[in-house]
């Protein structure tokens, strides 16, 4: 795939790095982020089924989701954004009951690199290179791939 997903789990430091362009604009990209309905085509690897409680993508916002694997094991995920500014960045807390007692700050920037393309960029820091490698191995590439591949078809509809 010529947008693929770049993910960093840099030595030492207890941070996660990501990076994917897409060939929309920055405005559907930021919009798949913020409206429930497109969260519910995308987010997610394939072959779960999405149940959102809430998602309000505003400053100050809170979000709670589960997804449901092929296997029926459910797993939640909850957070507050603390700071989202209109087709450009986010600040969010992640919290994953795979991992629990855990909590990730996640920075996001929306990029027009124009011609109708962005990049989104993230970076997540975690309380301990413990909790960032329990995350690393949770399965968040394959299901930040897969996602981001499914947004990318939501949008082309």
């Amino acid at each position: 795939m010529s947008n693929a997903l770049k993910l960093t789990v840099p030595d030492g430091v207890p941070f996660i790095d990501f990076e994917r362009e897409f060939d929309f604009p920055v405005s559907e990209v930021f919009r798949a982020h913020k409206d429930p309905g497109l969260i519910a085509q995308w987010l997610g690897p394939h072959g779960t089924k999405i149940d959102i409680d809430h998602y309000d993508f505003r400053s100050g916002g809170t979000y709670l989701y589960h997804h449901t694997g092929p296997d029926g094991v459910a797993y939640a995920f909850s957070g507050v954004f603390h700071t989202v500014r209109e087709n450009d960045f986010a600040i969010q807390t992640f919290e994953f009951s795979g991992y629990p007692d855990v909590v990730s700050i996640e920075f996001m920037s929306f990029e027009d690199l124009g011609g109708g393309r962005c990049r989104l960029r993230a970076h997540s820091v975690y309380p301990s290179l413990e909790a960032r490698d329990g995350m690393a191995q949770s399965g968040m590439e394959a299901g930040l791939r897969e996602g981001y591949e499914r947004l990318e078809e939501a949008l082309a509809k």
